[in-house]
């Protein structure tokens, strides 16, 4: 997993490093977030998630973040910094994450822990966690990479989670997805009167994301 997320990253780094002062003022596919905001908090994500480790590594609480308020503070205080600063934050948080990543004992995967959301998961789900928010935060930065660029086996694990998430919430219509590309078949909501929605699994899982422009129902936002 850590090749993965390593070589997720340096391509992220590869298109910031394209980007000069005034680029990084530009606004990303989030709303109210500039490019500096998402890559300040792909490096803070990068650091809450080597916390984690270590808590799963040591047994020593160090949660991930000291709570959604100071998560939200660290990005908008480190989003106007010049784009030359902000691409090495993201190579050097990545780097320490690596680093944490590699010292971990293979029992302490297992660990459950407590991330800020409250949410209590084996420790493993940091890694798979991090790859995810690298790839989908790759797209916000609005350069170039998008949801086609996303590897075909983790658009496959992404669709299933989020249609799960999904499930059970509220305002959420009807829908039978339909991947065109592969013939995989997802529900959400009642049987009866569901929107059929069919297109690649990399376009639904972006609309789902909402990070797609089309016709279909407006969904609750959900990462």
């Amino acid at each position: 997993m850590l090749s993965r997320i390593t070589s997720a990253t340096e391509h992220l780094m590869a298109t910031a490093a394209g980007f000069d002062d005034t680029d990084v003022r530009q606004p990303s596919l989030l709303p109210g977030w500039s490019r500096g905001h998402v890559l300040t908090h792909v490096a803070r994500n990068a650091d809450g998630g080597t916390r984690m480790l270590t808590w799963a590594r040591t047994g020593v609480e160090t949660p991930e973040y000291p709570s959604m308020r100071a998560r939200a503070d660290e990005i908008e205080a480190g989003s106007g910094r010049p784009a030359k600063v902000l691409l090495a934050d993201v190579r050097d948080s990545a780097s320490r994450f690596a680093e944490a990543y590699e010292a971990m004992p293979e029992h302490a995967w297992s660990r459950i822990l407590r991330w800020t959301s409250g949410k209590q998961r084996p420790a493993s789900r940091a890694a798979t966690s991090r790859l995810t928010e690298v790839l989908v935060h790759h797209v916000d930065l609005a350069a170039g990479f998008g949801p086609d660029h996303w590897p075909a086996d983790f658009v496959t694990a992404q669709l299933a989670d989020v249609v799960t998430a999904f499930t059970g919430r509220a305002a959420v219509p009807a829908l039978h997805l339909i991947a065109a590309d592969t013939g995989a078949e997802y529900r959400l909501g009642s049987s009866t009167g569901a929107i059929v929605v069919r297109d690649r699994q990399a376009s639904l899982l972006a609309w789902l994301l909402g990070r797609s422009q089309n016709d279909l129902p407006a969904l609750p936002f959900l990462y």
